[in-house]
């Protein structure tokens, strides 16, 4: 992948299947913890969540926002890259209907 690349997600499917591929930032650790973020949400999201936002001049990997449900059916939003055949989790959250529609994939207009 160069800059201005889209992430595939087939790609980002086919190295999720290893999990020595997923890289969790020192970030996405702290939380995840915190948000009580469950590793198989973030498992879900890279397997079976769709891509709903692309960062492709996102440094130094291209990056995109997932958008999953959790086995509770609780919507999940995993940020990620990929890049030297790894995927490295950014951040991921609960999204909430205060910042998000209700489809949870596209961004409240910002009120000025």
């Amino acid at each position: 992948m160069g800059s201005d690349d889209l992430i595939d997600i087939k790609e980002l499917r086919a190295l999720a299947e290893a999990t020595s591929n997923i890289v969790m930032t020192s970030h996405a650790n702290a939380q995840c913890t915190e948000r009580l973020i469950d590793s198989s949400d973030i498992l879900e999201a890279l397997l079976h969540g769709e891509i709903i936002e692309d960062y492709p001049n996102d440094y130094p990997f291209p990056s995109c926002l997932l958008l999953s449900f959790s086995k509770t059916g609780t919507p999940t939003h995993v940020c990620c890259g990929i890049g030297d055949g790894k995927i490295y989790i950014i951040t991921a959250y609960y999204p909430t209907t205060e910042k998000w529609e209700d489809d949870m994939k596209t961004r409240k207009a910002v009120k000025k």
